[in-house]
């Protein structure tokens, strides 16, 4: 990351910044006046948006193109493999969330479900998110100049 030019650090910049709103608006951990949360924010809650948002950010940016060596060698494009990168930030959205706030949690199992069953297992849900959010970073960056394009 230390020779990333300043285009992927404005993108990992850019969606970090996206990120921090699309998961701390709607779980009620940046109050505003779209959202009352029912239960209050835990301590945890904050460490985990940031980290979760931030890691977002500089996973995205690792698909920035900056140069020929990122030119993908001729044959069929590889589709990026996004899917896992939003599901650990869905994960994290889910982790940091009001457990009785959660549509799909409550009719699954009530209320009193959600309170039992579901908040004890949020802090295990915010360890897996960062932990993938990590692991697929880690990966990107490894692998980022393994295979590349003769000049």
């Amino acid at each position: 990351m230390r020779t990333w030019p300043a285009r992927r650090w404005v993108v990992a910049v850019a969606v970090t910044l996206i990120a921090a709103l699309v998961i701390g608006v709607p779980t009620g951990v940046v109050p505003t006046p779209f959202y009352t949360r029912m239960t209050p924010v835990l301590w945890w809650n904050y460490p985990v948006w940031l980290v979760s948002s931030a890691l977002e950010g500089l996973l995205v940016a690792t698909y920035v193109r900056i140069g020929p060596a990122d030119v993908p060698a001729a044959g069929p494009p590889e589709r990026p493999r996004t899917v896992r990168a939003l599901g650990a930030g869905l994960l994290s959205a889910f982790a940091v969330g009001c457990p009785i706030c959660n549509k799909l949690v409550v009719l699954a199992i009530g209320v009193s479900g959600a309170l039992s069953y579901f908040a004890p297992v949020q802090p295990v849900l915010a360890v897996a998110s960062v932990a993938l959010l990590v692991h697929a970073l880690v990966r990107r960056l490894r692998t980022a100049n393994v295979c590349a394009v003769p000049s």
